[in-house]
């Protein structure tokens, strides 16, 4: 399971996978409820894979930050995004040291740790299946 296909749709709640380009779009399937939606290509879509998470040296790719999370959860869901601010900051700053607090917002977070509860269950973000994604990304920079 890989999180190449897992998208974020502006104004729609949840995440969806993506399963088939059309002329005009594409068809995406939720996460959620297993609904299938057409989007069209005006639509606001985030692929996670392309997301990253501002630090003060860099740039880390959210799937590096999902790795973070399993390997302290043991492959486990992570606390609520509903947790108060100060909590989940507290959170973010053991998983993610370094993330620059001014130019990410507690609702990056929220969304950040709300998206791994959202893919956990589902297998998408255990530690081997991000430790995979990995590897072809790495020998392709080759």
């Amino acid at each position: 399971m890989s999180i190449q296909k897992i998208l974020a749709i502006s104004g729609k709640p949840g995440l969806y996978e993506l399963k088939v380009q059309t002329r005009t779009g594409f068809v995406a399937e939720s996460l959620l409820d297993g609904k299938r939606i057409t989007v069209s290509m005006r639509s606001n879509v985030s692929l996670l894979s392309e997301i990253a998470v501002y630090t003060y040296s860099e740039e880390v790719r959210l799937a590096e930050v999902f790795k973070s999370i399993a390997t302290k959860e043991n492959d486990g869901p992570t606390i609520s995004h509903k947790e108060d601010d100060a909590k989940l900051k507290s959170y973010f700053r053991e998983i993610l040291p370094e993330f620059d607090e001014d130019r990410v917002y507690t609702s990056d977070i929220k969304k950040i740790f709300n998206w791994y509860n959202i893919l956990q269950p589902k297998g998408f973000v255990s530690i081997e299946a991000l430790s995979a994604e990995e590897k072809p990304a790495e020998e392709s920079a080759e």
